[in-house]
């Protein structure tokens, strides 16, 4: 049975909250709201484009998101609690799963988005919410192709 969730859990919670409201990181999440990858090119190009503030915004989300959720998988922060707290999480990963496989083996990163991916997949309560985000990520990029056609 999982351990029940503590005060220090529910600070460390409200601590990455913190981060999360920290302006660069508003500015990145933004970004990365507004980033909508149809191909592993697409994330590629943002990732190989050192020193753009694009690559710094993907970085900083990535790294914030897999910072988060390493405390989860070393037992530092309760993961139903985590879930309770951290919707954003799934659609981050939604919109980039679908090609995490290419963009690892062309960037020789095995373990980009390894933690994230773990927690995110790791629970059926997990999968399926990723599920759901997939079906809304993919809606979403259908809307935008029909928007740039018309």
């Amino acid at each position: 049975m999982p351990r029940k969730a503590t005060a220090a859990d529910a600070q460390l919670i409200m601590q990455l909250y913190d981060l999360r409201r920290e302006a660069e990181m508003r500015k990145a999440r933004a970004w990365f709201a507004n980033f909508w990858p149809s191909s592993a090119e697409d994330i590629l190009a943002v990732s190989q484009k050192f020193g753009s503030q694009e690559n710094a915004w993907l970085r900083q989300v990535g790294g914030y998101w897999e910072m988060a959720t390493a405390m989860v998988l070393r037992g530092a922060l309760n993961e139903d609690l985590f879930f309770d707290a951290n919707g954003e999480l799934w659609f981050v990963f939604a919109k980039i799963q679908p090609y995490l496989k290419e963009v690892r083996e062309r960037m020789n990163a095995p373990e980009a988005f390894r933690n994230t991916e773990k927690v995110v997949t790791g629970s059926k309560q997990g999968r399926e919410r990723l599920q759901r985000m997939a079906k809304r990520a993919e809606s979403f990029r259908k809307s935008l192709a029909e928007s740039a056609k018309a």
